[in-house]
C-alpha cells in the first residue's frame, strides 16, 4: 500500500504584517505575508497532502491594520482577504485578536472561509465555546488528522475589560488535558495536534522555570502532562523553536511573518497507518520573493495607509529622536516626558506611567506625521486612571528597577526581562513623583527615594495615576496594580491622543524635567 506524507505548515503572530517593510521608515525587510505566501504556494507544489493553521495574533500590529479599523471598518479585513486567499485550513484566536473589540474580531472570523478555534474562550452565561467547535478533523489520504485550539486564559490581566466583557477563559492547560482525551476516544485520530496560543512556561532543554507560574504559558506542562498529543503549535513569545519534548513535537515560529514552521509525518498503510518519520523545520522568509499577486489584493488598503501616515500634524522644538533605548531608560527622556503629558492630559490626573515599549522606537523628528507616532507607540493601548497607594507605587517601581543589573560597576539587562522573550517594555518612567534608584543595593530594595512636590509619600497614602489598560490590568507582573478601581476610563488609541495633542498645540517641546534618577556607583 506504500507510505503517506502529511505535512503541517503554521504562521503565528503574524500581527498584521503583509508588506517586506518596517513602516516606520518603509525600508525593507524580509518578512510578511507576501514572503510567507511564496514559501506556503511552493510547498503545495511539493506536497500534496498539506494542512495550514495560523496560530494567532494575526489582526492586529501594523498601520496598516489599525487603519482599517479606524478608517475602513466595513470593508473586508485584509488580512482575513489573505487568509482566505491562501485557503488557510484554521486559525486559533490570540490575545492580541481582542485588541481593537469584540466587534472588529466578529466580523473578521464572520468573513472567514477557514474556521477559528478556541476550546477554552467560552461565553460567560451558557459556557460554550465562542467561537463555535473547538476542533476540527481533516482527512488527508485515508489520515486522519484532529486540530484542537486553545489560548492564553492571562488574557483578562491585559485586555480592556468591555472588549471581553461576555467571555470566560478557562485553564488553557485543563482545556487542552480533556480535549484531547475526548478527542481521542471518540475521533481516533491518526495525529493529535493542539495549536496553543501560548509559549513555554520553562526552559524546553532543562525543564528550568523561566518565569513566575501565572498561567500564561503553558507549553511544556501540556507536553510533560496532556497524553497523546502528537504536535504542539505554539506562539505568543515570538520565539523560534524547532524541537521534541517527551515525543511531543514542539513549533514556535517566529514572529511578524519572518518564518513559518513545517512539520512532517510519514505513514506506512502496510503497517496500519503507523508514523515511520516524523520531521520538523523552519523556513526562514529571508531571501524568499515576494508574492506580489498575493499583495495585489490588499494594495488599495495599504495605499491608503501609507498615505494617512504621511499626514503632516505639527512640529517639534528641540531634539525628541532616540539614539539608545538602554541610555533613555537611565536617565528621562524628552519622548517619554512627551507620553505621560499626554496621559496625564486625557487623565485629568497629576501623576502617570508609561514605558518605552519599542527598542527600535526612532523618536520624533523636528517635523510630525502619523507615521512618527504609530512608529513609537506601537500597541492599540487604551488608558485608565487607577487608584493606588504608596506602597503600590513603590512596589511597581521596584519591579521597574529590577530592569538592571549591576556587576563589576557596569549596568545590564535582566535576563529576566529578555528571556524567553523580550520585555523591554515591562520597565515603566513615571511623571508627577520624584524617586531615586539605587543599583548597588539589591532588587525591592532599590527604590530610595519616593516624593510628590517635595514631600515624601507616606504608604498608606491614595493616589490617582494614569496608564495604559495593559498594566492597569497587572500585565508585565505588576500585581500591585490588578483589580485596584478604576477611577476614568478612557476608551480611546494613544496613538489617537497622541496625534489629538499634537494637532491642537501644533508646536511641541522637547524637554525632560528629570523628576527620577539612578545611581550606580
Amino acid at each position: 500500500m506504500g507510505t503517506v506524507k502529511i505535512t503541517i505548515l503554521q504562521t503565528s503572530d503574524i500581527h498584521g504584517n503583509v508588506f517586506p517593510l518596517v513602516y516606520s521608515s518603509n525600508k525593507e525587510k524580509s518578512l510578511g505575508l507576501g514572503k510567507i505566501s511564496t514559501i506556503i504556494k511552493n510547498e503545495r507544489k511539493k506536497n500534496k497532502n498539506l494542512l495550514l493553521i495560523d496560530n494567532g495574533d494575526l489582526i492586529q500590529g501594523t498601520p496598516l491594520t489599525f487603519h482599517h479599523v479606524k478608517k475602513n471598518q466595513l470593508k473586508i479585513n485584509p488580512m482575513i482577504t489573505l487568509l482566505n486567499e491562501l485557503k488557510y485550513d484554521a486559525a486559533v484566536i490570540g490575545n492580541h485578536e481582542f485588541n481593537y473589540g469584540m466587534s472588529v474580531l466578529e466580523h473578521a472570523v464572520s468573513q472567514s472561509t477557514f474556521p477559528w478555534l478556541s476550546a477554552n474562550i467560552l461565553h460567560k452565561n451558557t459556557m460554550d465555546p465562542v467561537f463555535g467547535k473547538p476542533y476540527i478533523i481533516k482527512d488527508l489520504e485515508g489520515i486522519k488528522i484532529a486540530v484542537l485550539g486553545v489560548t492564553t486564559h492571562y488574557i483578562p490581566n491585559w485586555e480592556n475589560p468591555c472588549h471581553i466583557a461576555d467571555l470566560t477563559f478557562e485553564d488553557a492547560f485543563e482545556t487542552a488535558k480533556k480535549w484531547v482525551n475526548f478527542i481521542k476516544k471518540n475521533e481516533d485520530p491518526d495525529i493529535m495536534i493542539v495549536s496553543y496560543h501560548g509559549g513555554f512556561e520553562r526552559d524546553i532543554y532543562t525543564g528550568e522555570r523561566l518565569e513566575e507560574i501565572t498561567g500564561e504559558n503553558q507549553g511544556y506542562q501540556m507536553c510533560q502532562q496532556i497524553n497523546g498529543i502528537d504536535v504542539l503549535l505554539t506562539g505568543h513569545q515570538h520565539r523560534t523553536i524547532t524541537e521534541t519534548i517527551n515525543n511531543v513535537v514542539v513549533v514556535q515560529p517566529s514572529f511578524n511573518g519572518q518564518a513559518i514552521g513545517k512539520v512532517e509525518f510519514l505513514f506506512d498503510k502496510s503497517q496500519g497507518m503507523k508514523i515511520v518519520d516524523k520531521t520538523v523545520t523552519m523556513i526562514k522568509a529571508e531571501n524568499t520573493n515576494t508574492d506580489e499577486k498575493l499583495l495585489a489584493l490588499v494594495k488599495e488598503n495599504e495605499q491608503k495607509t501609507q498615505e494617512w501616515l504621511d499626514q503632516p500634524i505639527g512640529k517639534v522644538v528641540g531634539d525628541m529622536m532616540i539614539k539608545d533605548g538602554f541610555s533613555l531608560r537611565l536617565k528621562e527622556h524628552p519622548i517619554i516626558e512627551f507620553i505621560n503629558k499626554v496621559q496625564m492630559d486625557a487623565a485629568g490626573v497629576s501623576i502617570s506611567a508609561t514605558a518605552l515599549f519599542y527598542n527600535e522606537s526612532p523618536g520624533i523628528p523636528n517635523q510630525i506625521t502619523m507615521r512618527d507616532i504609530v512608529a513609537n507607540y506601537i500597541y492599540p493601548n487604551t488608558l485608565k486612571v487607577i487608584r493606588v497607594s504608596g506602597k503600590d507605587i513603590k512596589d511597581a517601581l521596584e519591579r521597574s528597577a529590577a530592569y538592571f543589573l549591576l556587576k563589576d560597576g557596569i549596568i545590564d539587562v535582566n535576563p529576566e526581562f529578555t528571556h524567553p522573550k523580550p520585555q523591554h517594555y515591562n520597565y515603566d518612567m513615571w511623571e508627577g513623583i520624584e524617586y531615586t534608584f539605587d543599583l548597588t543595593k539589591p532588587i525591592e530594595t532599590r527604590v530610595v527615594k519616593l516624593a510628590k512636590d517635595g514631600k515624601s509619600i507616606r504608604m498608606d497614602e491614595t493616589f490617582d495615576v494614569v496608564m495604559n489598560n495593559y498594566r492597569a490590568g497587572g500585565g508585565g507582573n505588576y500585581p500591585m496594580f490588578k483589580g485596584k478601581p478604576v477611577i476614568k476610563d478612557i476608551p480611546i488609541d494613544m496613538s489617537e491622543l497622541m496625534a489629538e495633542y499634537i494637532l491642537k498645540r501644533k508646536i511641541i517641546h522637547a524637554e525632560a524635567n528629570h523628576n527620577w534618577n539612578i545611581i550606580w556607583s
